[in-house]
């Protein structure tokens, strides 16, 4: 399945498993952190100043809630932050050799592909 606007939703309710969920706002303040993740490697590109934390948190709920299905998730949703992203993926051992069904123009990326931004790394090597 190629990841589009249209499917993105029923994508994640899909593999959406939250036993402490009551209800669908969780689910959407769940969908929101791929928003907030944005933002903040947003934030990063244009001050410098990087969250490692708020976003490994962010990513950990995600992770615990879609499973595996939440790396071309963030694929999707990150797109032009790919060397942001990758550090972190790669850090909580999610990130795979080719991430398959993100964007119709490439349906494949390749792990080998993404450069991983240096000072992310170096942060997060701290950790």
């Amino acid at each position: 399945m190629i990841l589009n606007d249209d499917n993105f939703l029923l994508f994640a309710a899909k593999h959406y498993d939250n036993p402490q969920s009551f209800g669908i706002e969780e689910f959407h303040e769940d969908i929101a952190r791929f928003k907030y993740i944005k933002r903040l490697f947003n934030r990063y590109e244009i001050t410098g100043d990087l969250k490692e934390r708020l976003i490994l948190n962010h990513l950990i709920i995600l992770y615990n809630v879609f499973g595996a299905a939440t790396t071309p998730m963030l694929f999707y949703k990150l797109s032009g932050y790919y060397s942001c992203l990758k550090p972190f993926v790669v850090l909580l051992g999610y990130m795979p050799d080719k991430v398959i069904g993100v964007d119709l123009e490439n349906p494949i990326i390749y792990n080998s592909d993404i450069p991983m931004d240096q000072h992310i790394v170096d942060v997060l090597r701290k950790i």
